[in-house]
């Protein structure tokens, strides 16, 4: 990396950074870094040039790809240059350009500066290091995947796609808030341009405008937390906001614990967060993104978008500390635990396996909320950073299916997928994903799952309210997710092999996947086409692959990356063994970053915070939490295994179907969202689209009445007297006459 680094023009070394404390003494970073960010942008243009030259090829993905990792391997340059194979000692700032400097006065706080430039500490480059690795492997998958479209759809999927990536980093590396809420509504943008790139397909262009009119009701708290932070701090560049956070004063030097700005501050970047994480009660919109393609869902999924709420927080966690009784992160805790357990039930009882995928993100993302909520930074970044692969295999792997297989996606008709010819790489990846998902022992994402859960009963209630409770939630979703993530390997990868095509297959069988709102239920119609789905499935019934339909197996770039990712989710577990005081690689990271948080001890400087440290039934939860968790995975797997795999002959039934009578209408309410889009529907938009309609009449009757009555009134007088000027000599002798006529009958009248 450090050869990438010789050979550039504006090569400058990286001054002595300082400590990782807030607060403290910030250095310079080298200019070059600005590359980061510019080469996805640079990529977004020259797809643009692409466009407007008519590029029927794949010279669009070929520059995306070429981009993005020339911008991975700065990223890795810059990282390196902080401190050789360990984490970056310190923060820097890379200046890019002055940008915008508005001064009124020349009092603290009476000056706006929010220059383009590059705040660089460990957690920054530990973000941008998957969102730029992982952007360009899944460049590469959509070069294939997307292939059929090629064309101006091609050259405007990755003009977006790089356009998305060049947001995602402005909003991760920026200096300062400005930046970072510009790329945080610039990576809203893309989403809405990429979740509706099927622009003629209705529940597309549904799906993108509730993915960006939800995220509106988050980023208004953002913006309120921005402004509230400028007003109480004079600044919202990080260097000289951090110095006063660590000195616990606000910008004229007043004392801030206790204050209402300590309280108020935190709970508007929580809603922020909340929005663009998908968390309750904003996270309807990221299910339904699933009407994108594939690799859109990968992107926003595994890398990009939703843990730009994580990011937010982690980033400010010292302002979040300000509050003593930690009322914002108890929020985030109840409100991660909560949503993570209502992703799990929801994902347990659907059938679109992509829509699955979409739940467990949800339910993912609750349990880095969770960590950030029972204080847990490490936990919380060490969750995303494993996530981040074995959730883009998952999204990928389901991709290649749906891409194969003519757009199936419901495990009701796939079966044995992979042993079929051709299928085996995808087959093996899944199955890495699904057991890092599930938290199967010794995986990544068994490794980072631990350390939110211990840190749960860790964690005294007396600081974070309900912290225990909030584990017991978390212990109870580990095992629905690895009962539900199970439950689509087992009925779609292994078993009998046997296949329906989708919709896009001309003479497929109509899907029970009816779009966004609309999912499907299993209900006495369902159950009917799978007992007749079934019969065919039998020995002796029609042919199980139905038409004529041959699957197509994925080529060598889908492959390829599959098999990058397959292996890069084993080889994160290890980074657990790095750096082991710091808890792993990704705690050094953390360590050295503003996110960095002490423990009770150093934060509430006494030794009554540490005799209050909690337990796990009168065990060390750090300890028993390794056999807790992975006794709770291995039963979901083998529940999974009992009712998805065991005498299962076809692909349409499982001997699950047989406990949906015992189970009353529950399974009906979960397979229909528990009717949360049908409850916002009737609570929120039809009140708002009545209101609307009143309001329209308003406006049309008795605001525009008044403007068109003060127009009409001259209209109307000028009309009156127009006739009398009319230049016509015998028309005003009869009208002289009928003058005189009217007064002698005044006169006369009068007399």
């Amino acid at each position: 990396m450090d050869a990438i680094a010789t050979i550039l023009p504006t090569f400058l070394a990286a001054e002595p950074a300082g400590a990782h404390a807030p607060g403290a003494q910030v250095g310079s970073g080298p200019p070059w870094a600005i590359l980061i960010p510019l080469l996805p942008l640079l990529a977004s243009a020259l797809c643009g040039v692409c466009a407007m030259l008519r590029v029927k090829s794949k010279a669009p993905a070929f520059i995306v790809v070429a981009m993005l990792g020339a911008s991975f391997l700065a990223t890795a340059a810059v990282w390196l240059q902080g401190g050789g194979p360990g984490p970056m000692a310190g923060a820097s700032v890379a200046h890019g350009w002055d940008w915008i400097q508005f001064a009124w006065g020349d009092g603290p706080g009476q000056a706006l500066i929010a220059n383009f430039s590059l705040y660089l500490d460990s957690l920054t480059l530990l973000w941008m290091l998957f969102v730029t690795g992982l952007a360009t492997l899944i460049a590469l998958y959509a070069s294939e995947y997307m292939s059929h479209d090629v064309g101006q759809g091609y050259n405007r999927f990755f003009a977006y796609f790089a356009l998305f990536v060049f947001a995602m980093s402005c909003l991760v590396m920026g200096d300062n808030l400005l930046m970072l809420f510009l790329g945080w509504e610039g990576v809203g943008l893309c989403s809405y341009l990429l979740i509706g790139y099927f622009y003629k397909k209705p529940s597309a262009v549904a799906a993108a405008k509730k993915a960006f009119i939800v995220n509106r009701i988050g980023d208004l708290g953002l913006v309120l937390g921005v402004f509230t932070t400028f007003v109480t701090f004079g600044t919202i560049e990080y260097a000289p906001l951090f110095e006063m956070v660590g000195a616990g004063v606000d910008g004229s030097g007043h004392a801030l614990h206790g204050s209402w700005q300590a309280t108020w501050i935190p709970i508007f970047f929580m809603i922020g967060a909340f929005g663009k994480s998908a968390q309750l009660p904003l996270y309807v919109w990221l299910p339904d993104a699933m009407e994108g393609p594939t690799p859109v869902s990968a992107l926003i999924h595994a890398a990009t978008m939703v843990t730009a709420g994580v990011y937010l927080i982690a980033r400010m966690y010292p302002i979040f500390l300000l509050d003593d009784a930690h009322t914002a992160l108890t929020i985030v805790a109840w409100t991660g635990a909560l949503t993570a357990l209502l992703a799990a039930t929801i994902g347990m009882a659907q059938f679109d396996i992509k829509r699955i995928m979409a739940y467990s993100t949800v339910s993912q993302l609750g349990y880095m909320f969770a960590g950030l909520g029972v204080l847990t930074t490490t936990g919380a970044a060490f969750h995303v950073f494993t996530h981040a692969f074995f959730k883009a295999t998952l999204f990928l792997c389901c991709g290649a299916v749906m891409h194969g297989f003519a757009g199936q996606l419901d495990l009701r008709k796939l079966s044995g997928v992979a042993f079929m010819k051709g299928w085996g790489v995808v087959g093996v990846a899944m199955l890495v994903g699904c057991l890092n998902l599930a938290g199967f022992p010794f995986t990544a994402g068994y490794f980072s799952k631990d350390m939110i859960l211990a840190e749960t009963f860790v964690t005294p209630g007396s600081v974070i309210g309900g912290a225990s409770m909030v584990g017991w939630i978390l212990l109870l979703t580990a095992g629905l997710t690895a009962y539900y993530t199970f439950r689509v390997f087992f009925r779609v990868f292994v078993g009998p092999q046997m296949y329906e095509p989708g919709e896009e297959h001309g003479h497929a069988p109509h899907r029970h996947d009816h779009g966004p709102g609309h999912p499907p239920g299993h209900g006495e119609h369902d159950l009917a086409d799978a007992r007749d789905q079934a019969q065919k499935d039998e020995p002796g019934g029609a042919h199980p692959h139905g038409h004529d339909f041959h699957p197509h197996a994925p080529g060598l770039a889908i492959n390829a990356v599959l098999a990058i990712l397959a292996v890069a989710s084993v080889l994160a577990a290890l980074t657990y063994f790095i750096h082991k005081p710091d808890h792993g690689w990704v705690g050094a990271m953390v360590h050295h970053s503003t996110a960095h948080f002490g423990g009770l001890d150093a934060h509430h400087g006494d030794e009554a915070a540490h005799a209050s440290h909690g337990s796990f039934l009168g065990l060390d939860p750090h300890k028993a939490m390794y056999y807790v968790s992975a006794v709770i995975g291995m039963v979901g797997i083998f529940v999974a295994w009992l009712l998805h795999y065991r005498g299962r002959t076809g692909a349409a039934v499982a001997p699950a179907d047989r406990l949906l009578g015992a189970l009353g209408p529950i399974p009906r309410w979960a397979q229909q969202k528990w009717f949360v889009d049908e409850l916002y529907d009737f609570v929120i938009v039809k009140p708002l689209w009545a209101l609307s309609n009143v309001f329209h009449v308003i406006d049309k009757l008795i605001v525009d009445g008044l403007v068109n009555l003060a127009g009409l009134t001259p209209r109307g007088l000028g009309a009156g007297l127009r006739p009398s000027q009319n230049g016509l000599l015998h028309s005003y002798a009869a009208g002289m006459a009928g003058g005189i006529v009217f007064i002698l009958l005044v006169v006369w009248a009068v007399s």
